[in-house]
């Protein structure tokens, strides 16, 4: 869906027309619950800031300029959201496994161990994301996975591009040490560390 046609389906939520915005949340529900269990990690309390984030963003529709993409406003909803989640509730969230919603689809040509080892490196991505603070989460979701840019990524949570940069030279090298932690080092060898 075009930013075009997000704006069409908005202009038609704000006439009045409901089903309109039903067909922004199929759109972008998996978007949010994505960032917000990164941010979150767990499944429930995911599941209500997401359901806030599309509360929030129905009733501040009319509030919505259209200078930046939808995605990206409705992306700062959750991230804020997300926070105030994290304030509310102080104490360390638990880490809840989640399924992949992608099953690897091998091809023809792809043995059986080489499924099993590209699962077990996802595997071994998600575990080391989940071991991430809530915001370094949130940034490796909105640039790797959700593929934002830098300036998007500052729009969503109001820091300079520059920042954002840092911020991901940062997670990405903490990242890359956790997973080292998970590797055996035969495996780290092979990838010519150490």
């Amino acid at each position: 869906m075009s930013q075009n046609q997000d704006l069409f389906y908005i202009k038609a939520t704000i006439n009045g027309d409901t089903h309109a915005f039903s067909v922004l949340i199929d759109r972008y529900k998996h978007m949010v619950f994505t960032l917000a269990i990164k941010m979150l990690k767990n499944r429930e309390n995911a599941e209500e800031v997401a359901q806030d984030t599309f509360v929030k963003a129905y009733s501040s529709l009319s509030t919505f300029k259209g200078d930046a993409k939808f995605s990206t406003w409705l992306y700062k909803i959750a991230y804020y959201g997300c926070l105030d989640y994290l304030k509310k509730d102080n104490r360390r969230m638990e880490t809840s496994s989640i399924d992949s919603d992608h099953d690897i689809n091998a091809s023809d040509y792809i043995t059986v161990l080489e499924q099993f080892e590209r699962q077990d490196r996802e595997n071994i991505i998600k575990q080391s994301i989940d071991e991430l603070s809530p915001e370094e989460a949130f940034l490796v979701t909105l640039h790797y996975f959700e593929e934002l840019s830098l300036q998007e990524i500052s729009e969503v949570i109001n820091v300079s591009p520059n920042v954002i940069k840092v911020r991901l030279f940062r997670t990405r090298k903490r990242l890359a040490e956790i997973i080292e932690t998970k590797l055996s080092p035969e495996t780290i060898k092979s990838y010519g560390r150490k």
